[in-house]
């Protein structure tokens, strides 16, 4: 038998889901020593594919072949037996337990002692260090995952996928939380893992990283594979038009409004909890998007969920229309038509479990009350299914689970939810985060209406296109304080880095 050139090979693989044929006849085929880039819009069936791979779905039809010979994969232990593992882009650390029981939950090392078998600490802890020393992790293997940072916990499910030695590691959106450094640092791992062979299977919405990184590209649109090409011959703009089957000429909508009449003013708003934000000012006009830039650290999502009555504040003023407001709880903030998409959708935006319909209406039930006090469901189901309609929500039904939509899709519910409220201010912490450059488009696209209505928004965003593309004004915060404020038509690159990075002590 002739040895395959390909290390893994998934021939016509289909899956189909209730209302949505989430995969059709997709072949992928990856080469030993080599990254693998994975691309597509959301919904385009890419986490779809490597959850057959990993055996968290069973494929409908088709076939696994690695080095060549056929493996059957009926859940994620046959995967991790065959060496396969996956990162996923959903973490979920157990965070009461320590860093080195994260990493080796399920596989304790073990001593005998007697006629009993007890979980062996010492080696535990001396394997933890090797492999944390080995990819050059400065994490502390006693330290509870709790007290990580996101970035920490996201480079402990690296070393924890490199730790079964496996052949193909699937990596999805690797770097989604992830700071500059710790991003080269991920690339450094890459480049030792190919060294030695492994295959990576690497799933981006980041163009530069996938052109930076890649061997190969597969892309995907609707469930179908479009092709794959050696990352060299291809371009940003090559790749965006084979993901989304048009050319995007304009990343960011035209905006014409012109923000006007201030609606809020925040006056020297400092957090109660010590190392936080402190003495922030600024103002917000009708119409304007007004983004917020700064590095990891510099405590804009600390500062957005004050506004909401998320966080206690120590000091400072919150004027709304003119006349001084007190936000304490979400509930205050949504009477005064304040809303937040929080940064993190899938652990404190979307219920999971519960139905297009209900993640849609959950914040808004007291207007489908009727004189009884009662429900209408009628009601409910009318603006629901209009709402889906309006933001071109790609779901079978409102009676879908949420839970099965790709990422672009929640965030449109999210912002169906908020919308519900007839909000004068949205709060929006990194609305585009996991989102592929098609759905990116069409939230720009909502933005940019909703500040033509007269609706007023503050935009979170790590990303410097979207931050100098979207926002009439930028504020740049540094380690808590306010470092500027630039026009959002006239500001550079390097003007915003300078204020993020400056020294504020």
């Amino acid at each position: 038998m002739t040895p395959s050139k390909f290390l893994l090979e998934m021939k016509n693989i289909a899956k189909e889901f209730p209302g949505v044929k989430a995969l059709d006849d997709v072949t992928l085929q990856v080469r030993p020593g080599t990254v693998h880039a994975l691309m597509g819009e959301n919904g385009a069936g890419k986490s779809t594919l490597m959850k057959c791979l990993f055996g968290i779905y069973t494929p409908d039809a088709g076939e696994i072949y690695l080095d060549g010979v056929k493996v059957i994969i009926q859940n994620s232990k046959d995967a991790l037996n065959n060496r396969i593992s996956m990162i996923h882009q959903e973490l979920h650390p157990i965070p009461y337990r320590s860093v080195m029981e994260n990493l080796w939950l399920g596989r304790f090392p073990l001593k005998n002692y007697r006629l009993f078998k007890f979980v062996d600490s010492k080696r535990m802890l001396h394997d933890t260090e090797k492999l944390l020393q080995e990819l050059n992790l400065d994490i502390n293997p006693k330290a509870t995952v709790g007290s990580l940072s996101v970035s920490k916990v996201q480079l402990l499910e690296i070393a924890k996928a490199v730790s079964y030695q496996a052949k193909v590691i699937v990596m999805d959106e690797p770097t989604s939380s992830l700071t500059g450094n710790e991003v080269e640092q991920l690339f450094s791992i890459i480049s030792e893992l190919k060294s030695r062979g492994v295959a990576i299977i690497y799933i981006s919405h980041k163009m530069e990283e996938i052109l930076r990184i890649s061997d190969d590209v597969t892309i995907m649109r609707d469930g179908k594979r479009t092709g794959t090409w050696p990352a060299s011959e291809l371009t940003t703009d090559l790749i965006i038009s084979k993901m989304v089957g048009r050319d995007l000429t304009e990343r960011f909508p035209e905006r014409s409004n012109i923000p006007h009449g201030e609606i809020l003013r925040v006056e020297g708003l400092t957090s109660a909890v010590a190392k936080s934000f402190e003495d922030v000012s600024f103002t917000l006009k009708k119409g304007e998007v007004l983004g917020i830039g700064g590095l990891v650290g510099a405590q804009r999502t600390e500062l957005m969920e004050s506004l909401f009555g998320l966080r206690t504040l120590s000091g400072g003023k919150i004027m709304l229309h003119g006349k001084e407001t007190v936000i304490r709880t979400p509930r205050d903030a949504i009477r005064q038509k304040i809303a937040l998409l929080t940064e993190e959708r899938r652990v404190t935006g979307i219920f999971p479990v519960l139905s297009v319909l209900e993640n849609t209406v959950i914040t808004s039930l007291s207007r489908y009350l009727n004189r009884l006090f009662l429900i209408d469901d009628k009601k409910r189901k009318v603006e629901v299914q209009a709402s889906i309609e309006k933001l071109r929500v790609k779901t079978p039904s409102y009676k879908s689970l949420i839970g099965n939509l790709s990422g672009g899709n929640q965030q449109k519910v999210l912002f169906a939810r908020w919308l519900l409220t007839e909000p004068d201010i949205l709060l929006l912490d990194e609305p585009t985060r996991g989102i592929d450059v098609g759905a990116k488009y069409e939230i720009y696209t909502m933005i940019a209406d909703l500040a033509k209505q007269g609706k007023s928004i503050i935009m979170i965003s790590s990303e410097m296109p979207e931050l100098m593309g979207m926002s009439d004004r930028i504020m740049v915060m540094c380690e808590g304080r306010l470092a500027g404020i630039v026009d959002g038509k006239t500001a550079t690159e390097e003007e915003i880095m300078r204020l993020a990075a400056q020294d504020t002590a």
